[in-house]
């Protein structure tokens, strides 16, 4: 069928496609349908009773390509996810609105990319204490980390810390090889990979040694005050509620605070309660204290991990 949207500029067409057409094959790759453009046609091979939801997606698409915003697979996934929920509305003015938060070695800037990551960006700017929650692949500790490095190039901070509670998963640290330290670097490489996204593997490595960054495991945080620090807790569903007590009480004065994790995922034994499920339902009240909650429409990845994820859900 042809729909009744039309991309009447060359340029827009570009914008809306992608590299060899990749944002097309969104669609097939989530919702099985196959979509290409005749002319400023839009063609596809959708059932009848789905015209109008694709009609009202390439609508959002168009709008966003005409006002000169080149598109992503990730932007596709995010119009289509939010017609699905009907939360497409101001899709615009997000894009229109967002400003980077931090240039890479690279020279790309960074932005949010849905409405929940804006808000996330904004309750850590405004907040001491921050809670990012939800799926994984949202951009909780990658957008935290950068967040976290604009803070020490804009000299609000003079560190950062970036922790991490190291839960064993069938194997003993005792009995894996290596010194401290190299048992330990595999639980902490997604933090090493966010870093070396950022600012290389050369200047983080150069930041380190300097002290200016420091990665360590959650055990390391005891007896600690810290003050004119940027403090990440990741993978927080995997403290207990003594660990998150402890992490909780290390802040200092200029400092900022934000503990990421996925309540729906702990490798804790069982039995044992989840630090941070103890501390939102704790905390969830205290002025001062912002927590934001992400859902699967945040997933920033491959189509299929949305998949993934929903199937496991409504298991």
């Amino acid at each position: 069928m042809t729909l009744n949207r039309q991309i009447d500029h060359a340029d827009a067409i570009s914008k809306l496609v992608g590299s060899q057409d990749r944002n097309l094959k969104v669609f097939k790759q989530y919702m099985n349908i196959s979509v290409s453009l005749h002319g400023k046609n839009i063609v596809c091979d959708a059932k009848e009773d789905q015209k109008e939801f694709l009609e009202t997606i390439f609508e959002v698409l168009i709008d966003l390509a005409e006002h000169q915003f080149i598109l992503t697979e990730r932007d596709i996934m995010y119009v289509i996810k939010s017609v699905e929920r009907n939360q497409h509305h101001d899709l615009l003015d997000l894009y229109k609105n967002r400003k980077p938060i931090y240039t890479n070695y690279t020279g790309k800037q960074i932005v949010a990319k849905t409405f929940h990551q804006q808000h996330y960006i904004d309750a850590i700017s405004t907040h001491d204490l921050t809670f990012g929650v939800g799926p994984a692949g949202t951009g909780k500790t990658f957008l935290g980390v950068t967040m976290a490095l604009q803070a020490l190039k804009m000299n609000q901070v003079k560190k950062i810390i970036l922790t991490r509670p190291v839960v064993e998963a069938g194997e003993n640290l005792g009995f894996l090889p290596g010194d401290l330290k190299e048992k330990i670097d595999p639980y902490l490489i997604p933090l090493y990979d966010a870093l070396y996204d950022m600012l290389g593997i050369q200047q983080t490595n150069t930041l380190i040694e300097r002290q200016i960054i420091e990665i360590a495991p959650l055990a390391f945080m005891r007896g600690r005050t810290l003050e004119r620090a940027f403090v990440i807790l990741d993978e927080a569903q995997n403290t207990t509620v003594s660990q998150m007590k402890m992490f909780l009480t290390r802040l200092g004065f200029s400092s900022k605070m934000l503990i990421t994790g996925d309540p729906s995922q702990t490798d804790l034994p069982k039995g044992i309660s989840s630090g941070l499920n103890d501390a939102l339902s704790k905390l969830k009240d205290v002025k001062d204290i912002k927590i934001v909650q992400f859902d699967h429409i945040d997933v920033i990845r491959h189509p299929l991990v949305q998949r993934i994820l929903e199937r496991y859900e409504n298991l």
